[in-house]
């Protein structure tokens, strides 16, 4: 089984988690429209839309690189259309775009607030819209969102409002939408990590060096959905997956591959449900669970 011949619209697919999930979707022979707003390098930032193109092509994939801004829905629909056209259709889905700011209430600046709601909640909407359409065509269709389990406590919004109503509001998505599409033979689902993901947002926004050190590879959210995108699309929907205890029911056991930096303890991150302990053996931040 594999995504050969499949077409990908991922959106935030030059570099991080949605570049990962390209990737390892290009191994199989698959078809990726890199939907992102970086067409140009960035001082701060690692890849574009065009150095993403390049690494899909060596991987054994085809690209399309786009530049899109989840939040411009002319541009969204136009970035559909020309991946359909391009490829023969849109397989599958990846709603992976997201702005991260994670503060209280009284100091979240509101243009701030604004865009997280429409990058995250908003653009993740309009782009599953426009998509449903060709996804209705297709074989085995699938949405993926990058968006946390619906865990609804004080404790994931108290210091972090704006930004968790964001993420919360990718994840209300995929509960509206599996709903809608399980008729249709859609599948619509959502995968989180349980440790950080070493990628530029924890670099430069949410822990630095260190919180790097103590993460895993974006590889493993890439296996994830790569086996997520295997399984059947008619029976296989609704679900809020966790990476690692998602993958240890697909038969994975070893996860120490996945470390960023082998020997270092592993950060939790946020949105990860207190009755969801990680795959036997599995340490984080210390907490070892049997």
């Amino acid at each position: 089984m594999s995504l050969n011949g499949k077409t990908l619209f991922i959106t935030g697919a030059s570099r991080g988690i949605g570049l990962a999930i390209a990737l390892r979707a290009a191994r199989d022979g698959a078809n990726i429209a890199v939907a992102a707003k970086t067409d140009a390098p960035h001082p701060k930032l690692e890849g574009t839309i065009h150095t993403a193109a390049k690494q899909i092509e060596k991987a054994g994939g085809r690209a399309l690189p786009l530049v899109v801004d989840v939040r411009d829905e002319a541009m969204v629909q136009s970035a559909i259309e020309k991946t359909a056209a391009a490829f023969g259709g849109i397989d599958i889905v990846v709603n992976n775009a997201s702005a991260v700011s994670r503060t209280p209430v009284a100091e979240t600046d509101m243009k701030r607030y604004d865009l997280m709601q429409q990058i995250n909640t908003r653009g993740t909407f309009m782009v599953s819209k426009y998509a449903i359409p060709y996804l209705e065509k297709a074989q085995n269709p699938h949405i993926l969102m990058n968006s946390p389990p619906l865990d609804m406590k004080e404790k994931w919004f108290a210091g972090t409002t704006g930004y968790s109503i964001a993420k919360f509001g990718m994840s209300l998505v995929v509960l509206g939408l599996a709903g809608e599409l399980r008729a249709k033979g859609i599948a619509v689902n959502a995968l989180w990590p349980r440790a950080t993901i070493a990628t530029a947002a924890i670099k430069n926004l949410l822990g630095g060096e260190r919180v790097m050190r103590m993460s895993r590879k974006p590889e493993i959210m890439a296996d994830a959905a790569h086996a997520i995108f295997l399984k059947d699309a008619k029976t296989f929907t609704g679900h809020f997956l966790i990476d690692d205890t998602f993958l240890a029911g697909e038969g994975v056991a070893d996860f120490e591959k996945y470390r960023a930096a082998p020997g270092e303890p592993l950060a939790g991150t946020f949105f990860v449900p207190d009755d969801s302990p990680p795959p036997p053996g599995v340490s984080i931040s210390g907490k070892r669970w049997e």
